[in-house]
């Protein structure tokens, strides 16, 4: 090893002994190698160690938060087993009666889902039956704002609110908004008073069908469909079919069926319009003699309706409030509420982490509903143009 001062002369000495050359000039020493300089970036690995450790200690603390208020506002699950809804106040009452808001929005259909899951049948179904369960509600406001939908998911909330009004004694009211037509009206029938506003679309009592035949582009770029069928009649919807081979029998069993459901919407319409005005004589209008006549499936305004006995008054929902709060002779001022769905983590996290496959979409300017062929809607017209 090479030292400084006297361990410099002695190598001199020694090299001379040697027989080194002297005048060589001095051998300079090794140097070690400089020690590595400090991680620059070092503080901010503690910077984000220590962000994440305050993100985890805050979602602990909302989880807890949320599980000490499921049992009380947030909801829970009740003596039946069923996942209860929380109320939501809308408006403040004089007293303890309260009155339910139930919405029946967008196209009616049994592939609507809310945020938690539930279709929209469902959904309306379980809100009626918290309302009917709740003492302090004394009727409930059907809130409808839809062009119609399927026939089947609207027949099913026909069902529930007739359920509900013969089980739990206590009234519905539907108050329209600016669409109320066909399925729209079909979910209004059976309640115990419609409310209107003189410029809201309703009426377009009718059944549709529709789908799109496309065998003669088909034909355009060469391909040829091959059908195996059990019987004649198995392929008579089928889109891939020459508008040659559907048969007069095809579509008069393809009319019959609509006509039949269409039976049904009338008799649905004249059942709850008769059965609301002997409850209730001094409000509900009667239909007019030739109400039928305008059932093939035009749109009618809400003063036009009115005209026909369709609607009983005409208004906006504070409107419809007032009535109902006549109609259950309530002195105060009703309490309005809704129910809402509780806040739930794995909803939450399913929601976030859902995938969607990606789509071209145009821009319309308007949300058109999606019709499936092959089935039967009650919808107004002007929304499938």
């Amino acid at each position: 090893m090479v030292v400084w001062n006297g361990g410099l002369r002695s190598l001199a000495g020694f090299a001379s002994f040697a027989g080194m050359d002297n005048n060589q000039p001095p051998l300079v020493p090794a140097q070690s190698a400089p020690a590595n300089p400090p991680a620059k970036n070092g503080w901010m690995w503690l910077l984000v160690a220590a962000l994440m450790l305050v993100s985890v200690c805050v979602m602990g603390g909302l989880i807890g938060l949320v599980m000490a208020l499921a049992p009380t506002q947030m909801g829970g699950v009740d003596a039946d087993g069923e996942e209860s809804y929380h109320r939501v106040v809308i408006r403040k009452g004089a007293g303890e009666d309260k009155i339910a808001v139930v919405d029946v929005s967008g196209l009616i259909s049994s592939f609507s889902f809310d945020a938690s899951g539930r279709g929209l049948v469902t959904g309306i179904r379980e809100q009626l039956a918290r309302a009917g369960k709740d003492d302090d509600v004394k009727a409930v406001i059907l809130r409808v704002d839809s062009p119609g939908g399927e026939v089947l998911a609207s027949d099913e909330i026909y069902k529930a609110i007739r359920a509900f009004q013969g089980k739990y004694h206590k009234p519905v009211v539907a108050s329209m908004g600016s669409v109320a037509a066909s399925g729209g009206y079909y979910v209004s029938a059976p309640c115990r008073l419609i409310v209107a506003n003189e410029l809201t679309i309703t009426g377009s009592i009718g059944v549709i069908m529709q789908g799109y035949n496309y065998r003669g582009l088909l034909d355009k770029i060469g391909v040829q469909p091959m059908v195996f069928k059990s019987g004649r009649n198995k392929d008579m919807l089928s889109s891939t079919k020459l508008p040659t081979e559907i048969t007069p029998e095809e579509k008069k069993m393809v009319q019959d069926l609509i006509d039949e459901t269409y039976l049904r919407f009338v008799a649905i319409v004249k059942e709850g319009r008769t059965e609301a005005r002997k409850k209730n004589e001094k409000t509900v209008r009667a239909l007019a003699a030739d109400w039928q006549e305008y059932a093939d499936g035009r749109i009618l305004t809400g003063k036009q309706a009115l005209q026909h006995g369709l609607v009983d008054k005409l208004g906006n929902f504070d409107t419809a409030v007032e009535e109902t709060e006549k109609l259950v002779g309530l002195a105060e001022k009703a309490e309005l509420i809704r129910y809402s769905v509780p806040f739930n983590f794995a909803n939450f996290f399913r929601l976030v982490g859902e995938a969607k496959t990606g789509t071209v979409k145009v821009d319309l300017g308007v949300e058109v509903p999606k019709i499936r062929s092959g089935r039967l809607y009650f919808l107004s017209p002007f929304i499938l143009d």
